[in-house]
């Protein structure tokens, strides 16, 4: 069942189409990835799924019904950048959020889910940046959310506080909330997420689970070497064990499914192996293949 559903939705804002007729749903309980480069809508469309932008067009259902009030007390929102209460504390700030909704999760729950019980005390101005990410989640499951939106909630954290943040995240998501994220770290997505949709100029290229995904449009390994290795070009119209080739940011790509005959096939052709690269292909090497562009652009 889609706890979150839209149809034919739309954003157009003079002759620009920000999202272009969308359908799609997301399934209750998963996390679900939101993944886009800048400008291919994907802001757009989650701010219309949270019921802040109105749609041109099409509509937004959550358990079957436009999104209204009821909607509004059964989702929490992480935003990208949000103002705290200043002079106040982190235990402080809870009470305050709490206030808000007619049946709060108790604090000792919030504290503990969120992992809070370092920072209690610390002002709110103080907050590492890994703290402060805890903090906003923790406001987002105040209400007791079936579902939470999470806009690139790692963004700037350091390797340590991004994991420590991904834990988090899968206790909520064992809870049984849905989660939907944007993020442009292939690798949370691919550790958290369910599902994926990849999206450019406000239309979904592909859905799936990551694994298929990555199935479905890799056949092998990816080898990489710089192109200045390649003394002549016509040198690689030799390699004939390749499933892909491409010249990219001045790197040849080699997708292939015979790794071995692709080695020899370089050697035979007196190309410079000294900086190979040989690695699985993971969801930027999709994304990249689908829309040309980094997520990091």
């Amino acid at each position: 069942m889609d706890i979150l559903r839209v149809e034919n939705l739309s954003k157009v804002y003079g002759s620009l189409t920000a999202v272009d007729n969308l359908s799609f749903g997301i399934p209750q309980g998963i996390c679900f990835g939101l993944l886009g480069p800048n400008g291919a809508g994907k802001t757009t469309t989650i701010e219309m799924m949270e019921g802040i932008l109105s749609p041109s067009s099409g509509q937004v259902l959550f358990e079957g019904q436009p999104i209204g009030p009821k909607f509004r007390e059964k989702v929490g929102i992480q935003f990208q950048s949000t103002a705290l209460p200043e002079f106040i504390t982190v235990k402080e700030t809870i009470e305050l959020f709490s206030a808000f909704y007619p049946n709060p999760r108790p604090l000792a729950e919030v504290i503990e889910l969120c992992s809070l019980s370092d920072i209690l005390n610390r002002d709110n101005q103080k907050l590492s940046g890994g703290q402060r990410q805890r903090m906003l989640l923790a406001l987002a499951v105040i209400p007791r959310p079936e579902l939470v939106f999470l806009d690139e909630p790692t963004t700037g954290l350091d390797p340590q506080a991004r994991r420590h943040f991904w834990d988090l995240v899968n206790r909520i998501k064992a809870e049984g909330t849905t989660i939907l994220l944007t993020t442009h770290y292939m690798d949370e997505a691919e550790l958290l997420c369910d599902e994926i949709a990849i999206m450019d100029h406000g239309v979904i290229l592909e859905r799936d689970t990551p694994t298929q995904l990555l199935r479905q449009h890799f056949a092998g390994a990816l080898v990489t070497i710089p192109e200045e290795a390649v003394a002549n070009p016509s040198d690689l119209q030799k390699l004939t064990c390749c499933h892909d080739l491409e010249i990219r940011a001045g790197h040849v790509e080699i997708e292939t499914s015979d790794l071995d005959g692709t080695i020899r096939s370089l050697l035979e052709a007196k190309i410079d192996l000294t900086r190979l690269s040989v690695h699985k292909p993971d969801l930027e090497d999709l994304f990249l293949k689908l829309t040309g562009k980094f997520l990091r652009s």
